[in-house]
């Protein structure tokens, strides 16, 4: 895969990660609660592995077999990247103040798998996110594509995620303007390169 590739996707998958969410509110209350940040973490990067093994399996599998997959995968991919676009900057996300009340770290790491491991929402974005961004032509195989892609995701969350949970005080303090406008431009991020995926689906 080329270095263009690699940042491309990484330009796209931060979007993601920095866009406050359910996870954002998880690792917030981690740190709010003591010393549960890491093992809260570590449980989201888990789930986060395991939907992405999942898709790499399923979809490398499919796009050897069917080439034409992948033209139809980055087609559903990017009016999945515009939808959330859309969403996005019409209702920009937010983080609830809510805290978890767990006690152990083994329970706040189980609870991060189930969180991000579990959650539909989470294969759905590795399904949008990873196939526009696989090249037909390389000698790597698609299944190996994604999963370095996938690696390149989890690295960007740990850092975002620990940056919050550590950070967590702060975070809350400017939560309500900061997230807004993270959501928003996010959206039209999301929207912008949704439309560049779909021009070079079907124009180029």
């Amino acid at each position: 895969m080329s270095l263009s590739i690699l940042i491309a996707f990484w330009s796209v998958s931060i979007l993601f990660v920095i866009t406050p969410g359910i996870d954002w509110a998880y690792v917030i209350s981690s740190g709010i609660q003591g010393k549960r940040v890491l093992p809260a973490v570590t449980g989201l990067l888990t789930g986060h592995l395991m939907a992405a093994l999942t898709v790499a399996a399923g979809v490398g599998t499919l796009v050897a077999s069917q080439p034409m997959l992948l033209q139809v995968l980055t087609a559903i991919g990017a009016l999945y990247l515009l939808w959330m676009g859309l969403n996005l900057s019409m209702r920009p996300a937010s983080i609830s103040r809510d805290q978890v009340a767990l006690t152990s770290s083994k329970s706040w790491y189980i609870r991060g798998v189930y969180l991000s491991g579990l959650n539909p929402k989470v294969l759905l974005l590795f399904l949008a996110l990873l196939p526009p961004f696989i090249d037909p032509k390389s000698a790597v195989s698609a299944t190996s594509q994604i999963i370095l892609l996938a690696g390149i995701h989890l690295v960007s969350c740990a850092a975002v995620y620990f940056l919050v949970g550590f950070s967590a005080q702060r975070v809350l303090a400017t939560r309500p303007h900061a997230a807004m406008i993270v959501s928003r431009v996010s959206g039209a991020l999301m929207i912008l390169i949704a439309i560049i995926l779909l021009l070079e689906q079907f124009y180029f």
